[in-house]
């Protein structure tokens, strides 16, 4: 695979989990809102790293991690760096379940619709380093 089908393949993902995202808001499934942003993030980091190393991006899922790796992290506003921080902890695939559960109460609709308008904003952002 070219470099420029790899960036299309992390980018088309992170499509699929953008509107997945918006999905699980409308379905009110609120903690897989924020998984979903995570993953956006992650995988549109990964094919920032893919543009910048022309290399497989590590099987992390620290966002902070990849975006130092890749070198966008110093680029990043002080809200990217925020936000960044705020969806680490929505990464919840390998998560307990009284750990899901103490989450699941942070997150409402509006908190949520904030989360994915944000990654929207980001992921943009990102692409536009491309």
């Amino acid at each position: 695979m070219i470099k420029e089908e790899k960036i299309k393949y992390w980018l088309d993902l992170a499509d699929y989990d953008l509107e997945t995202s918006e999905h699980m808001l409308n379905t009110k499934r609120y903690l897989y809102v924020g998984f979903m942003c995570h993953q956006v993030i992650e995988k549109t980091l990964k094919a920032y790293y893919v543009s910048i190393k022309n290399e497989t991006p590590p099987y992390t899922h620290n966002l902070r991690y990849l975006a130092e790796l890749s070198n966008i992290y110093s680029l990043f506003l002080d809200e990217h760096k925020a936000f960044i921080n705020e969806l680490m902890p929505l990464n919840i695939e390998a998560r307990y379940p009284s750990y899901k559960e103490k989450l699941l109460k942070s997150l409402n609709h509006n908190r949520c619709a904030d989360i994915l308008s944000r990654t929207k904003e980001l992921k943009s952002w990102i692409e536009k380093k491309l």
